[in-house]
């Protein structure tokens, strides 16, 4: 199962952390932060998500060691990892956090830590399964995708478009692919009528993806072009078959 840091050692915040503030706990916190390479700070600027959970665990003798996995979701799809080291070096004592980027840097860090004499070295290993990061299904590319929701939205002309619950998420969109998914460019005796159907998918924040349906046609009295938005294909397909029989 997984284990939110959160629950194993800390209290749970109020409302979910983004991915920036978590990683600014967790390097607050580290008593070794300035150590990680400035190479994998940049790259998790541009977090979407992230994940946490237990690793493995030992305690023995008022001395406690637990090991964490921080997950995050980047912006073109791969993900980074950052470990997480919490012991103590006295019974008692203040928890000390280490984090490290490299498993190997953590198992050498944690071979140091002292373990009584008079105890068996053991480790109870905690299986765990990582919360599935959903997979992109698109070739998202860092973009100023907000704002392309906004003009795609204000340039619809259909009054049954998304919501303002979509709207609102659509803030949050940090990258886009736009994929035709239909074209017509002609009906047999109507030269003049196309028809063009776009998904607009959009990476949000938090990792999910939305996507937006665009009908562009020309299925209108004077022939000019018209631009509907639909927030599901089946939505947009069917706007299309309406305005097809209108002018058919």
């Amino acid at each position: 199962m997984s284990v939110p840091y959160e629950t194993a050692a800390h209290e749970q915040p109020e409302s979910p952390e983004s991915p920036e503030e978590h990683l600014e706990r967790l390097l607050g916190r580290a008593l070794n932060s300035f150590e990680l390479p400035d190479e994998a700070i940049r790259r998790l600027d541009c977090a979407l998500a992230h994940d946490s959970s237990l690793h493995s665990a030992h305690h023995s003798a008022g001395l406690h060691r637990e090991t964490y996995r921080h997950t995050w979701l980047l912006a073109d799809g791969s993900a980074l990892t950052l470990w997480e080291l919490v012991h103590n070096t006295a019974p008692g004592s203040h928890p000390q956090h280490e984090v490290y980027v490299d498993e190997e840097e953590l198992r050498a860090a944690t071979a140091r830590l002292p373990l009584p004499p008079d105890t068996p070295d053991f480790e109870l290993p905690v299986m765990v399964q990582l919360s599935p990061i959903p997979e992109p299904r698109h070739a998202y590319a860092p973009d100023d995708s907000a704002d392309h929701a906004r003009r795609l939205l204000r340039r619809a002309e259909n009054p049954d478009g998304p919501g303002a619950d979509v709207v609102a998420l659509l803030r949050t969109a940090s990258a886009h692919q736009i994929t035709q998914a239909f074209g017509r460019p002609c009906r047999a005796g109507q030269v003049r009528l196309s028809f063009s159907l776009y998904e607009h998918a959009f990476l949000l924040r938090d990792g999910r993806e939305l996507s937006l349906w665009e009908v562009e046609h020309t299925a209108t009295p004077d022939g000019r072009h018209m631009c509907e938005v639909y927030p599901t294909e089946g939505a947009a397909r069917e706007a299309m078959e309406r305005r097809a029989a209108e002018r058919g």
